[in-house]
C-alpha cells in the first residue's frame, strides 16, 4: 500500500478507528507501519491526540504529528485563533514521503472530510495527496445521509485525478436498521470504489490486545484482512423491492 491518505465523509465517522484496524492487519503481516496525523485539533498539550489512540490499539507505529491546536475546529481556522503556524500540504507530502523511505506502510490521516481547510490558502488533505500521488481510503457511516457525502468526495476525488482505494464503514451496528442494509449495496456505487471493510460499533472501546486479534477480521484482503464484502452483503443487505414485496 505504501502510502495511503485516510479521509471520511465528515467528522466523527470512525477514521482513527478504520486507521488503527489497517495499521493492525498490517502490523500482523509483518510490515512496518507509520500514522501521520498532520493536524491534530481539539486536543490540549500533554493529552493523547489520535496519532497516539492509533499506536494504542494497533501496537508498535510510529506515531507523528505535524501540529497541534487546542479548539476543535478546521486546521486552518483553530491555526489562525491559536496564533501558530498551518500546516500546509508540502510540509505534509514531505512528511508523509520520509516516514515511507523507512516503513513499509504510511497512513496519514486527516482532519474530517477530504475539504477541510488546512492553511489560509485553502489547501486541504485533497492537495496533499495529489502530491503524493498517494490513493485515499474513504471512512463514512452506514446510515441515511451517507450516500450523498461519499458521493461528493467521489467527485472531488475525481476531479482532482486521485484514486480511491475504497470505502470502509465506520460503524456497524449488531443490529443495523434497514438503511443502513441498504447502503452496503449503494456505498460502493456512490463511491465508484470497492466495500473494504466495516467496523463494528465500539471496536475502539476494545481492549488493545483484542483489538489487535480481531481487526483484520474487519478488513477486506487489500487492506491485510480476511473480510469478504460479498458474503456481508449477502448476510446483512434485505432482499430487492420486488422480490420482498412478492412482485415477479
Amino acid at each position: 500500500m505504501a502510502i495511503v491518505v485516510v479521509t471520511g465523509t465528515g467528522t466523527e465517522v470512525g477514521k482513527t478507528v478504520a486507521t488503527a484496524a489497517v495499521a493492525a492487519a498490517s502490523l500482523a503481516q509483518g510490515l512496518s507501519v507509520a500514522v501521520l496525523k498532520p493536524a491534530q485539533t481539539g486536543v490540549g498539550d500533554g493529552e493523547p491526540g489520535d496519532a497516539a489512540e492509533v499506536a494504542r490499539l494497533a501496537g508498535e507505529v510510529t506515531a507523528v504529528e505535524l501540529a497541534r491546536y487546542p479548539e476543535p475546529l478546521a486546521p486552518a481556522t483553530a491555526a489562525r485563533r491559536a496564533g501558530l503556524e498551518a500546516v500546509g500540504p508540502q510540509e505534509i507530502a514531505e512528511a508523509a514521503a520520509k516516514l515511507a523511505a523507512v516503513h513499509d506502510v504510511v497512513l496519514v490521516e486527516g482532519a474530517g472530510g477530504l475539504l477541510v481547510r488546512y492553511d489560509q490558502r485553502g489547501s486541504t488533505l485533497a492537495d496533499a495527496a495529489a502530491l503524493l500521488r498517494a490513493r485515499v481510503l474513504l471512512v463514512a457511516p452506514a446510515g441515511l445521509g451517507t450516500l450523498n457525502a461519499t458521493a461528493l468526495t467521489a467527485e472531488a476525488l475525481q476531479a482532482r485525478r486521485i484514486g480511491c482505494l475504497g470505502v470502509i464503514i465506520g460503524s456497524w451496528r449488531a443490529e443495523p436498521e434497514l438503511a443502513e442494509r441498504c447502503n452496503l449495496a449503494d456505498l460502493p456505487e456512490a463511491a465508484g470504489a470497492p466495500l473494504l471493510g466495516a467496523l463494528p460499533e465500539a471496536a475502539g472501546a476494545l481492549s488493545p490486545e483484542a483489538f489487535r486479534t480481531a481487526a483484520p477480521n474487519w478488513l477486506a484482503p487489500q487492506l491485510g484482512g480476511g473480510w469478504h464484502a460479498a458474503a456481508f452483503v449477502k448476510a446483512y443487505a434485505p432482499p430487492p423491492f420486488r422480490a420482498a414485496s412478492g412482485v415477479a
